[in-house]
């Protein structure tokens, strides 16, 4: 009963908030320009589907490609981070002064030196990614005991045994931690790129919408984004549970 009631809790919190915002729009008098209702916007997605799905395959792509060039990457610096002291002193502070930079400032540099193409919302979709999914492999890697790694290595294995069998298995929740966060950002940097300069992608769907004050279909755009967000963030949970050991958590 419990289990059935957890996994039940996001679907009818989700209807009660739409229901609310179905009910509540009109009763406020609110028009349809100012804050279409739910069936308004889910009418708009049904009607508009081809010109929507054109555009969330373009913002799709950007993300995956962005994250997966952010998880490779990202994972191979937090390795280099964790072998060799001399390389964290000099990268981590560039990599925290990265971070810090507004990605929205950072937007009409990289339209200038990269153009108008998939170039800047794939470095953006990856910029976005790339400090999360390094600090969780770092910090994954630093939380194994190190009596374990003296346990064995005692009984003769070498660092890459080392690593695949003790050090991999036991960062993997951190891991995928970082994984999580980052495709969310992914997505959150594709289409801040299509802000900016675009001529496909839900981001510049919504702009166009919005310049031709059509509510309702900036609506439908943004509620295609975050379920792009959520599919693929739930995509990594699959993968999540089918490579890390789960421990029942201590509540």
């Amino acid at each position: 009963m419990r289990a059935i009631t957890e996994t039940a809790a996001a679907p009818v919190l989700a209807l009660l908030i739409l229901a609310v915002w179905e009910i509540g729009a009109p009763l406020a008098g609110l028009s349809s320009f100012i804050l279409p209702t739910p069936t308004q916007i889910l009418g708009r997605i049904v009607t508009d589907h081809r010109l929507i799905a054109t555009h969330a395959g373009v913002t799709l792509f950007e993300t995956v490609a962005g994250f997966a060039i952010a998880a490779v990457t990202g994972v191979g610096t937090a390795l280099m981070i964790f072998y060799s002291r001399l390389f964290e002193r000099a990268i981590y502070p560039l990599l925290v002064a990265l971070q810090t930079i507004p990605k929205v400032a950072l937007a009409p540099l990289l339209v200038l030196y990269l153009g108008y193409g998939y170039a800047p919302k794939l470095f953006l979709s990856f910029l976005l990614a790339f400090f999360p999914i390094v600090i969780a492999t770092v910090v994954g890697l630093n939380s194994l005991d190190k009596t374990m790694v003296s346990l064995v290595r005692s009984m003769g294995a070498n660092e890459w045994q080392t690593f695949v069998k003790v050090r991999l298995p036991a960062a993997l929740p951190s891991l995928f931690g970082g994984l999580k966060v980052g495709i969310s950002l992914s997505v959150i940097g594709a289409v801040i790129g299509e802000y900016v300069a675009a001529e496909k992608g839900l981001g510049y769907l919504q702009l166009q919408a919005s310049s031709q004050f059509d509510t309702t279909l900036s609506f439908a755009a943004m509620i295609v984004i975050a379920a792009l967000g959520v599919i693929t963030f739930w995509s990594l949970e699959a993968l999540e549970k089918r490579a890390v050991f789960q421990r029942e958590a201590a509540r």
